[in-house]
């Protein structure tokens, strides 16, 4: 009778060594892996940071210069007057002549049609002193080359504020319902055997 342990075979050292070679491989290459991530991650939140801070700086920025332009427009605005019914024919001398007495003035603007260049029967006068603003206003329905001035304090505009048609649309007439279109026939009267329009 063989005896069955001494007919197998001692286990082998080079096959716990592949086995050790294996497990050794895998657990740098998971360790690589994790490095590899690690790194991806701290590149990620630097980034982010970088934009963060790059969107501060623009907001800063932006809200910087809106918010400057919008006071000075504003105080503008504030020492300025609309004079309408405006003749045709008056120049920013003779605007300026008219409203001399009320103070120092800075600039006379006469609007004109982007299209045709011909004045649009309006202009805007700004002082230097806000107080000047009411002597203006006191001026309205003055007598200006034949015409009743119309003088009230300018208005400061609101950005997107009063641009929409509001509930009823654009139409004032009387109907309001929608495009009826063209009917050739009269109503009630239909063509052939209809009840008609």
């Amino acid at each position: 009778m063989v005896d069955v342990e001494a007919t197998q075979p001692p286990p082998s050292e080079g096959a716990e060594n592949i086995v050790e070679d294996n497990d050794e491989e895998e657990s740098k290459e998971i360790m690589l892996m994790k490095q590899r991530v690690e790194e991806m991650e701290r590149e990620a939140k630097k980034l982010r940071e970088m934009q963060a801070a790059a969107e501060e700086g623009a907001e800063s920025e932006d809200g910087g210069a809106s918010g400057e332009a919008d006071d000075e427009k504003s105080a503008t605005d504030s020492r300025s007057i609309y004079v309408g019914n405006v003749d045709y024919s008056a120049t920013p001398e003779e605007i300026q002549a008219h409203f001399q007495a009320c103070g120092t003035i800075n600039r006379v603007t006469i609007l004109c049609d982007k299209f045709t260049g011909h004045p649009k029967g309006y202009a805007y006068v700004e002082f230097a002193e806000p107080e000047h603003v009411d002597a203006a206003v006191a001026m309205d329905n003055s007598l200006f080359k034949g015409r009743l001035l119309k003088v009230t304090a300018k208005r400061t505009n609101v950005p997107g504020f009063g641009r929409g048609r509001g509930r009823g649309g654009g139409y004032r007439g009387g109907f309001r319902g929608g495009y009826r279109g063209y009917a050739p026939y009269p109503r009630g009267r239909g063509r052939g055997r209809g009840r008609g329009y």
